[in-house]
């Protein structure tokens, strides 16, 4: 029953990385989808919006209200897929909102600026000046997100468990690692559970 976050860098293949280990270990692989659930939860199509438009392309500055409820509604719905289990939760501060749930293992994506410029221009078919534009806008939007939302800072190393460059290691390297370390959390979590179950 164990519960992977993984938090990533634009370029850096953490999305291909999370849906890989997803894909391994027969686990359920969310993204995007926790932002329309809590938005329709909390009525607040804006904050979604602000959410996904990490080049500012829209410039929308949700209120203080509609930022509150969203992020309840991120947490409430994290937290059901938590108790749920078997998940990966790529992005929107999983390393954060789940950080004291038992069994999460926060993963952290990261590799290095011209790197990540290379591959978003090759993936994007645009030049590698706009490329370096998108991702240290998409790094700027991703660092405010957490401070606003929930006063943290984004690279702070002590939210993760694990930090894999994909400089250094392929995605199905780095899905490599990752996956026994969480089958080790499965297992302590079922354990950790049964004595518990036993004592009672």
């Amino acid at each position: 029953m164990a519960v992977i976050t993984v938090s990533r860098q634009l370029g850096s293949l953490g999305r291909e990385v999370g849906r890989l280990v997803a894909d391994q270990l027969g686990y359920r692989f969310t993204w995007r989808e926790m932002i329309n659930e809590a938005a329709r939860r909390a009525s607040t199509p804006e904050v979604a919006l602000a959410t996904i438009d990490e080049l500012d392309l829209l410039g929308l500055v949700p209120s203080t209200q509609a930022c509150k409820a969203y992020c309840d509604a991120i947490q409430q719905v994290m937290t059901e897929l938590a108790r749920e289990g078997n998940v990966v939760i790529v992005g929107r501060a999983g390393q954060i909102v789940l950080r004291d749930y038992p069994g999460v293992l926060s993963i952290r994506i990261i590799a290095p600026y011209e790197l990540r410029a290379q591959r978003t221009a090759a993936r994007q078919g645009i030049t590698l000046e706009a490329a370096r534009s998108q991702v240290e806008a998409s790094d700027n939007h991703r660092r405010a997100y957490l401070q606003r939302f929930y006063q943290a800072q984004w690279d702070d190393p002590m939210l993760y468990d694990l930090v894999l460059n994909t400089a250094k290691f392929t995605v199905q390297e780095a899905a490599n690692i990752i996956c026994p370390l969480a089958l080790q959390y499965s297992a302590a979590r079922t354990s950790n559970s049964s004595h518990t179950g036993g004592a009672r």
